[in-house]
């Protein structure tokens, strides 16, 4: 059945409605028009909840989170509240994780987490190569593109991560995981943040370890795992981990440390759950980094 629903006219009568308003300055115009459809907006099909109306408007709600690279904002995504008649798509909330240029962080990324990435001999390579003012902002805005295009391919395989909605520059927004109810927008916590059962810990283990050798079945490592960087998904009546922060992901094989780092991973991940009681045999950093490696150097 042909739907009745015109786009057209309706796109034309929300953006002649906020024409009239002035925005605040917490707020600015959607930045959906400006991706590319295809290299800056993530994974097809859009979950439902995605945002897509030119007409939208992003409100900034405030900080989540201070990142020694990046800061992470609470964003409101949506149509003017005379537009909207309650359908999906029409407001949402998201995470805005803004990198800096580098001169700005204090944190510097050893050279070892890139190695055996394949790169391009490009203006932007050779400026970030020499320091100079471009080259600092070009490399803050790669870190965001690696963080995207890792998130994609890793929401594509299954992986639990935070589905990635679309960059511009050096701003990435994704799925906010956490709670929105009449107490107002509150993020997921992160593991370290929980204290969970002994029961809750096995269950965490086990699909930690799944998450792992996936990571590894892409040929990559997260580099980073560990307690801080793993949400307990508050939406859950029996919350489960979503891996954060991937930007700086290792090749498991091209890379010469990808071993070291996944037995880094493997060993912190796996003492933290065994502290919070997980039988040993759900979290044998040993095992997991066997079985990881098998899986990521399987023909």
């Amino acid at each position: 059945m042909t739907s009745s629903f015109d786009r057209d006219a309706f796109f034309a009568r929300s953006m002649y409605t906020l024409s009239l308003a002035e925005l605040d300055e917490d707020q600015r115009w959607s930045t959906w028009p400006e991706t590319a459809h295809t290299l800056d907006r993530g994974p097809q099909p859009f979950p439902d909840w995605v945002v897509q109306h030119d007409g939208a408007v992003d409100t900034e709600l405030g900080i989540l989170k201070t990142g020694k690279e990046a800061d992470a904002f609470l964003l409101e995504r949506a149509l003017p509240a005379a537009q909207r008649t309650g359908a999906p798509g029409e407001e949402t909330l998201l995470v805005a994780k803004r990198y800096r240029a580098p001169e700005l962080t204090t944190f510097h990324r050893s050279s070892a987490y890139t190695e055996g990435r394949r790169t391009k001999d490009t203006r932007e390579a050779r400026a970030i190569a020499k320091g100079t003012a471009f080259g600092r902002q070009a490399a803050a805005g790669q870190w965001a593109r690696t963080e995207f295009e890792v998130l994609g391919r890793l929401w594509r395989a299954g992986v639990p991560v935070p589905y990635p909605v679309q960059i511009v520059g050096t701003e990435l927004l994704m799925e906010f995981v956490g709670t929105d109810d009449v107490d107002g927008a509150v993020a997921a916590p992160r593991l370290q943040e929980t204290r969970p059962d002994a029961a809750t810990a096995e269950r965490w283990a086990r699909r930690l370890r799944e998450a792992v050798l996936q990571l590894a079945e892409l040929g990559l490592v997260h580099g980073d795992l560990s307690p801080y960087n793993v949400l307990a998904d508050s939406r859950q009546a029996a919350p489960d981990p979503v891996i954060i922060d991937v930007p700086q992901v290792i090749d498991l094989i091209a890379n010469p440390h990808g071993g070291e780092y996944l037995r880094r991973d493997c060993a912190t991940i796996c003492t933290w759950l065994c502290a919070q009681g997980a039988p040993p045999s759900a979290a044998d950093p040993e095992e997991w980094c066997a079985a990881a490696w098998r899986a990521g150097t399987r023909s």
